[in-house]
């Protein structure tokens, strides 16, 4: 980003990326606390007024997979290892309730778990020294997106070696490791990740069309 802190601490209007996600996640009530894994020396997250509802934890690790599993030891003993846990980006504002709460009411009842998607429409290409190197059926791909939901004793196991994964990139990555195939539920596109600045623009625009800034 470009930025002179974490992207998560950015501005989106009057709230930052980091409390207008966690602010997606508790308007469902269902969603009992919210645990914010930052990195051990963040001394941006403390001066935040966030939820009563939203507790952090200095934890983060190296990867996206350390820091989630680091979060979720800390966060089963409060718990239960039968409880259930939504993983989300804090980098992903624009969730709408409706997704959350279908991912929750599908995923819910389904062993394997589930994470929201989008079925992929472009033509997708494969490049090789900046060529073309070949045209990639789209048919059957989906571009995954946060929350993703699993029960909180699949999903620490699936983590465990993590660190001797590299090819872990979210957590439905670790648990199709275990040989289970999560469910995807299709989310709505603008449920977008903020990569690059000029996605703070389009994240401004889809809150303001939700009335939601």
């Amino acid at each position: 980003m470009g930025a002179d802190r974490p992207k998560q601490y950015l501005a989106l209007g009057p709230r930052t990326l980091l409390e207008r996600s966690v602010a997606c996640l508790l308007a469902d009530a269902r969603v009992s606390r919210v645990f914010a894994v930052v990195a051990p020396d963040d001394t941006h997250a403390a001066r935040l007024p966030l939820p009563r509802g939203c507790e952090i934890l200095p934890l983060g690790g190296a990867t996206r997979a350390l820091t989630v599993r680091a979060g979720l030891l800390a966060a089963i003993p409060r718990m239960g290892a039968d409880a259930w846990v939504l993983v989300h980006d804090a980098a992903r504002p624009c969730l709408r309730a409706g997704d959350l709460g279908a991912l929750i009411d599908q995923g819910g009842a389904d062993e394997h778990g589930a994470l929201l998607a989008v079925p992929v429409s472009d033509t997708v290409k494969r490049s090789h020294d900046g060529r073309v190197a070949q045209t990639v059926d789209r048919a059957g791909l989906w571009r995954a997106l946060t929350p993703q939901f699993f029960r909180a004793d699949i999903l620490a196991r699936a983590l465990e070696n993590c660190e001797a994964a590299p090819g872990i990139t979210d957590e439905s990555s670790a648990v199709e490791r275990l040989g289970l195939r999560p469910r995807l539920i299709a989310g709505d596109p603008g449920n977008i990740k903020v990569t690059e600045p000029a996605d703070l623009a389009l994240a401004e625009r889809w809150l303001r069309s939700e009335d939601l800034w």
